[in-house]
């Protein structure tokens, strides 16, 4: 049974066995303290300190980005992946979308982006959802290198956008 799935069914047991099934799935499963764990969800962890010792019930909109989160670190330790952020054209031109690179098989992940913004918020969300890399093209990679805590490549004209992924994929160690 999957980790998110056994907290579900412990909110419907009751308080208490939610409690204690978040805090071993959260140590356990995840390997995170409440902390870290709250910095994923992007909640504050006094809200979450609160839930664990009792002293707050969680809301529904709390609980969904528990169990949200939960899954989101679940899937992103089944296999890693490797963000592209790229104009739509650019996107086009990947044929593959799991590439086996250094012995470990990585998935590619399009972002799709047509202004700088757009690719500053693609590269932050890609990192929210379990990125281990970044390839995304000049113009924005010297700005997501100071924002993100995961290895980022250029995308450069004259490479091909695999071997960006493959550089990017040394990095990851």
């Amino acid at each position: 049974m999957e980790s998110s799935d056994e907290v579900v069914d412990a909110i419907l047991a009751s308080y208490e066995e939610f409690q204690k099934t978040l805090s071993r799935v959260m140590k356990e499963d995840l390997g995170l303290n409440a902390v870290e764990f709250a910095q994923e969800a992007n909640m504050p962890a006094s809200t979450l300190y609160k839930i664990m010792s009792g002293k707050r019930e969680p809301n529904m909109k709390t609980l969904r980005q528990i169990v949200r989160t939960i899954k989101r670190l679940q899937n992103s330790e089944k296999g890693s992946f490797i963000a592209v952020i790229a104009a739509r054209p650019v996107l086009d031109n990947i044929r593959e979308t799991k590439k086996k690179i250094g012995g470990n098989l990585c998935t590619i992940r399009e972002y799709s982006a047509t202004s700088i913004e757009e690719a500053i918020i693609a590269a932050v969300k890609a990192e929210r959802e379990g990125a281990r890399a970044l390839v995304c093209a000049p113009i924005v990679s010297s700005t997501v290198e100071k924002i993100l805590r995961i290895p980022v490549a250029t995308i450069m004209p004259k490479n091909s956008l695999i071997e960006a992924i493959e550089r990017v994929s040394k990095k990851i160690g």
